[in-house]
């Protein structure tokens, strides 16, 4: 089972704070099986999380930065919301989602170029 940044980050900082999976579990208020689904990128980080660990671990900035790339590279699903879009918007965003597993990573570069504006 493949582990996320997200479950790298965070078994290290149990370890750092002799707790086990449940001791965790129990701090964020959610059971053990959740949590694992969590580390293992079966489900996404829950978007408080990110503020429930840094205070619950006293996280300093660096492990604050670190905690928020973990979290950002354990993203296995993004909502994309089309309410206030128009057409093209809403085709762009489809044909995006048809094409994604099939994308190679030069063209993700382009993609990614022609949004952050670097033409």
């Amino acid at each position: 089972m493949a582990i996320t940044q997200f479950g790298d980050f965070v078994r290290i900082l149990r370890i750092k704070n002799h707790e086990k999976m449940g001791d965790m579990a129990l701090k964020l208020k959610v059971k053990v099986p959740f949590l694992s689904a969590v580390e293992n990128g079966k489900k996404n980080v829950p978007e408080d999380w990110f503020e429930k660990i840094s205070t619950l671990y006293n996280l300093d900035l660096s492990g604050k930065s670190e905690l928020e790339k973990a979290i950002a590279a354990s993203k296995t699903q993004v909502k994309c919301d089309l309410t206030n879009s128009d057409l093209k918007q809403r085709q762009a965003a489809l044909a995006f989602a048809r094409s994604f597993k099939d994308m190679d990573e030069d063209t993700a570069k382009r993609i990614i170029s022609i949004l952050e504006g670097d033409n």
